[in-house]
């Protein structure tokens, strides 16, 4: 079966199921070309709330679909290979993150969304790396624990007078970015904008254009005026960028930009998932009104 043969049948079995695929902007193109929405972590995740369909696909990695779970509990949500993962998820568990509360106790806990279902149930507000220095700044505590990004609590740290603790957590992707790379690009590209996730490391940030979500890199590209634009972020959004910018030149930041969670769901795994309706995401009630607390903080605050 062709890879336009395989599209096709996920096609019939949406329409039969009235199904809904949700893909982050970090998914392979095949599966960006069939979705029905394209976004960041949390904007997926809402939009979940006010569909009609009953069985949401999610093709990201798991904490994405656990929070759309969390947001719309009485949805069918599928991930659909359940090794899809975020290592950086992964580096804070109830465990460790009980041990780090204990060491600063007087200290609210704000919560990058990528974190597991179960972490969230530890936290007190959380946020999403477009509005957290928003939330940081409307927290009324003075301390803050953030958690588990060392990256983006630093570049939060740069715009707030809150005293942020971070957790010693990375994403290894934007991790591997450095200020060399911001000046390497603006030698290659002297013309062209340079825009990097805050998950980056701080002196890259500090050195960069803009610092931006993928959801504000979407818009960036739509909205501005410049024709080239370096993109430091997961490669798999420079698909969506030239798509939707024709007329605009889309350069990645440097090669091997690549997140192995974000690439694990082939188009085989959303074909078998949709089929036999596998790899449903299923949490205890309690998980899911605990950890729906600090999502609600968070949008009160918003």
């Amino acid at each position: 079966m062709t890879l336009v043969d395989k599209q096709k049948k996920i096609l019939n079995l949406k329409n039969k199921l009235n199904a809904i695929i949700l893909a982050h902007n970090y998914q392979l193109p095949e599966i960006q070309d069939i979705a029905d929405f394209l976004g960041d972590s949390l904007e997926l995740s809402r939009k979940v709330e006010n569909l009609k369909s009953e069985h949401i696909f999610f093709c990201g990695v798991q904490f994405m679909a656990e929070t759309a779970k969390i947001l719309s509990p009485n949805k069918h949500i599928y991930l659909p290979n359940p090794r899809a993962g975020c290592e950086m998820a992964d580096m804070v568990d109830i465990k460790s993150l009980k041990e780090f509360k204990q060491k600063h106790h007087d200290a609210s806990v704000l919560c990058y969304v990528n974190t597991t279902a179960e972490t969230k149930t530890e936290c007190d507000f959380c946020c999403t790396s477009a509005n957290a220095v928003s939330i940081a700044n409307k927290i009324e505590n003075s301390r803050i624990i953030f958690v588990p990004d060392k990256n983006l609590a630093a570049y939060v740290r740069t715009k707030t007078e809150k005293e942020i603790i971070p957790f010693p957590g990375f994403c290894y992707v934007h991790n591997f970015i450095t200020k060399y790379d911001i000046k390497n690009a603006r030698e290659l590209y002297p013309d062209a904008a340079i825009i990097i996730h805050p998950e980056s490391t701080l002196e890259a940030s500090l050195a960069a254009d803009h610092v931006l979500s993928t959801g504000g890199m979407v818009r960036f590209a739509k909205e501005t005026d410049i024709k080239s634009i370096v993109i430091g972020t997961e490669e798999g959004i420079v698909y969506r960028l030239q798509k939707e910018n024709p007329d605009k030149h889309i350069i990645p930041l440097k090669a091997g930009l690549i997140c192995k969670g974000m690439k694990t769901i082939t188009i085989d795994d959303l074909l078998k998932s949709m089929t036999h309706l596998q790899y449903e995401i299923t949490l205890p009630d309690d998980i899911i009104h605990r950890a729906y607390n600090p999502i609600k903080r968070m949008l009160e605050l918003s």
